[in-house]
């Protein structure tokens, strides 16, 4: 029996966010393949249902992003759910109060959102600056889980990684 189609992976397909190529990824992985998300957000109705479909699936008091794809759909759930949003820095600046994550994360239920994810690097990044900061941080939602690892490494670190599209969903078509 056929499941139904992702509406996201639809979008997400039809928005051309999928290329096939010679890529490396940031994990440092080569790749046939790969997955624009932050393109793809750049269209606002896109951003809002992606925004929508997170702020649904699981319990948050805050949503975080780590700059740079994770930013414009921290701040499209926080406009979606009504909640307030943090930003985690890629690097931190040497300047002005140089923090890592911006917005006070101190004792709340965070979320942290995603584009895509392959070995988790930058999702246990954001997890570890958000508890350094006080943060109570146990599930990541990425856009795309490209299933290569992420899963595994945060489930290690006792986080739940929840997938709006899975890989194979993009590419089974």
């Amino acid at each position: 029996m056929a499941s139904e189609p992702n509406p996201i992976a639809e979008r997400l397909i039809a928005a051309g966010a999928i290329e096939f190529g010679e890529f490396t990824l940031a994990s440092g992985q080569k790749s046939p393949y790969y997955i624009d998300i932050k393109t793809a957000m750049t269209d606002p109705a896109l951003l809002g249902e992606i925004a929508r479909a997170v702020a649904t699936r699981e319990p948050f008091e805050m949503v975080a992003g780590v700059a740079v794809g994770g930013v414009p759909l921290a701040v499209a759930t926080a406009l979606v759910s009504g909640r307030r949003f943090a930003i985690v820095r890629s690097q931190v600046k040497d300047h002005g109060k140089a923090n890592p994550v911006i917005g006070d994360v101190r004792g709340r239920q965070v979320l942290l959102v995603e584009d895509v994810t392959t070995s988790g690097g930058s999702a246990l990044y954001g997890v570890d600056e958000l508890r350094r900061a006080g943060a109570r941080v146990d599930c990541v939602v990425t856009v795309v889980d490209r299933e290569g690892g992420a899963e595994e490494r945060l489930a290690s670190r006792g986080v739940r990684l929840v997938p709006l599209v899975r890989a194979q969903e993009l590419l089974n078509r």
